[in-house]
């Protein structure tokens, strides 16, 4: 089985600094229907004005995945991290036991556009950990990549959860797929662009869910940047 989930249904938040979709529920937004999918928790699709940020704040027992588009994120952390995330780098960070972080976008005249995703672990009480690794455009031109994963295979980041993320680049006659064990669950967020995935045609923020399928095929994109999500039952 496969359902759509479109731009327009998520949940919207505009603070001003901060402008947020959340393709589940999250903070003010609260959708019972739309509470995660399989381990998935969060997809936050943020833009933050240049100068403004998320001050320091708690987060315990979560896998936190940051993937920047546009612009650049400014990480502190309790567990003495200082980095700066760019487009094309992956952020992991295991909350664990507990760790307190901040996330800023210093440039000027610039915003910061990125997605904030959490994966719920499989263990909690765990030390806090981190993670940050470069995966070039070209790694993901025309093929799923892998980021993240319970094993860090093929050099992704390693989560402490039974899911992996992948992420595409598709444009003109590029097409790939992914086997799936259908007894999982798998989630397909379009990023920006257009895609056709298994027969539908995706915009920039849909997502499409399966359930007892087989595989996923991509094909058609138009400037499209995608993520695909392998998850627990």
């Amino acid at each position: 089985m496969i359902s759509s989930r479109t731009s327009s249904e998520r949940g919207y938040a505009d603070h001003g600094w901060l402008k947020s979709f959340h393709s589940f529920s999250f903070a003010g937004y609260y959708d019972p229907a739309h509470m995660g999918f399989g381990n998935l928790r969060v997809i936050n699709e943020d833009r933050i004005a240049a100068g403004k940020g998320f001050g320091t704040h708690s987060h315990k027992n979560m896998e936190i995945i940051s993937y920047v588009l546009s612009g650049e994120l400014a990480h502190q952390d309790s567990i003495g991290n200082v980095k700066a995330i760019p487009p094309g780098d992956v952020q992991r960070m295991s909350a664990g036991t507990g760790v307190q972080h901040s996330e800023f976008n210093h440039a000027e005249g610039q915003t910061t556009h990125f997605l904030q995703i959490w994966i719920e672990p499989n263990a909690v009480g765990m030390a806090p950990s981190y993670e940050q690794k470069t995966f070039p455009d070209a790694e993901k031109r025309g093929v799923l990549r892998l980021l993240a994963s319970p094993d860090g295979a093929q050099g992704s980041v390693t989560i402490h959860a039974d899911a992996k993320m992948y992420a595409g680049l598709f444009d003109g006659a590029e097409e790939a797929t992914l086997a799936l064990n259908p007894a999982r669950k798998a989630y397909v967020h379009l990023v920006r662009g257009e895609l056709t995935v298994n027969g539908r045609r995706l915009k920039g923020g849909d997502a499409l869910l399966f359930e007892g399928e087989n595989h996923i095929a991509l094909t058609g994109g138009q400037d499209a940047e995608v993520l695909v999500f392998d998850l627990a039952p």
